[in-house]
């Protein structure tokens, strides 16, 4: 079988949410199929540790895709090109675009439908060809892979489509995830908090990942807790529309104990993530929430939203608190700092529910689809 795959978010130092999942399923899958042509199709120069096998085909076209216009290139022209010259069987779209103009069977991923709940968090332009172009896609698709029940359900009700033609697809967290040591933990907070313990947030920093919440719920704490030597880290790019987290964050009294550290790269962030006391992941909507599993696959504790997936990805094994409720938050945030018994029990379900997602799981649902095209 020759498969056609849209590789663009494979960029190397760059795995983000999409790209981090299409690494971990297309490299099992390439090895696991030896017998299987692939056709990795980028919209940039590739890295060559994204060439799994000697059964991978990399084929280099433009334009870029990156912006509506060059998206509508990229699918709707030069896709049907490539699949025509190498004789593709298959499409499989990892960021869950599709090329409307081919006939051949596709299978995309949705992730999520953010786009759809937090209009206000996507440009105009980028809005109105989501809107667009993704309820065609959900038709257009074989069968879909959604990575949550709640992005199946979204996909079922604001689409209208069976749910026969869904089947979920579940994300992982690396194994650099890992619980470190007494040593390793005192390291890592010397460099980034000067010792002090911390509860981190990790993500990009944008509107609906609710940092404005979580930094009024961090301020309350140290309000109620002056005498208090905890950190709050912030690991994530700035991605945009941050001006009232800017502006929030110059008004704060506690913002001496908050640090920005940027994007980390993947060892890094594990090894960050690794030393918290907790993570506090509060985002307004999430098709997923990798954050989530990689800090119990840690032994560290979690604090997350109780609406979209999250409730449904933490299994039972977080702290769930209104987002939309700084005070709340707090509450949460208090409660793993003095409850020892609430920490150890967090971390022992979190590490137990941890096991339920794989990536070896989502390579072997990725292969059943495929196979039955």
């Amino acid at each position: 079988m020759r498969v056609a795959v849209n590789a663009r978010f494979l960029l190397a130092g760059r795995l983000e949410g999409i790209g981090r999942f299409s690494h971990e399923t297309l490299s099992r899958l390439v090895k696991a199929k030896p017998d299987w042509q692939f056709i990795f199709i980028f919209d940039r120069p590739y890295d060559k540790q994204f060439i799994y096998g000697p059964n991978v085909i990399p084929v280099v076209v433009g334009p870029q895709a990156r912006h509506p216009i060059l998206f509508w290139w990229w699918f709707e022209i030069s896709l049907p090109r490539v699949f025509k010259k190498y004789k593709a069987d298959i499409f499989f779209s990892p960021d869950g675009y599709l090329s409307l103009k081919s006939d051949i069977p596709q299978i995309p991923v949705f992730h999520d439908l953010a786009f759809e709940h937090y209009p206000e968090g996507v440009s105009k332009v980028n809005l109105w060809h989501y809107k667009y172009f993704f309820p065609r896609y959900a038709r257009k698709a074989s069968k879909i892979l959604a990575v949550s029940q709640a992005t199946a359900d979204d996909i079922q009700k604001l689409y209208h489509i069976n749910e026969d033609k869904i089947k979920l697809i579940n994300n992982a967290a690396s194994d650099i995830f890992k619980p470190l040591n007494d040593i390793q933990i005192a390291e890592t907070r010397n460099k980034y908090t000067n010792g002090h313990p911390y509860f981190i947030y990790v993500g990009a920093i944008h509107p609906r990942k609710n940092l404005v919440n979580l930094l009024l719920a961090f301020d309350y704490f140290h309000k109620q807790n002056p005498n208090s030597n905890y950190k709050l880290v912030i690991a994530g790019r700035k991605a945009w529309k941050n001006k009232l987290i800017d502006e929030l964050y110059h008004t704060l009294d506690c913002k001496e104990h908050i640090i920005f550290t940027g994007r980390l790269h993947d060892e890094e962030l594990a090894k960050v993530t690794a030393s918290a006391t907790a993570l506090c992941y509060l985002s307004l909507f999430e098709g997923f929430g990798i954050p989530i599993i990689e800090a119990m696959q840690c032994g560290v504790p979690v604090i997350t939203s109780n609406i979209s997936s999250m409730p449904e990805v933490a299994g039972g094994a977080a702290l769930l608190a209104n987002p939309l409720s700084p005070t709340e938050i707090c509450k949460a945030i208090t409660q793993i700092s003095t409850d020892e018994n609430l920490r150890k029990e967090l971390i022992q379900k979190g590490f137990e529910n941890a096991k339920r997602y794989t990536w070896d799981g989502a390579a072997k649902t990725l292969i059943e689809i495929l196979e039955k095209r």
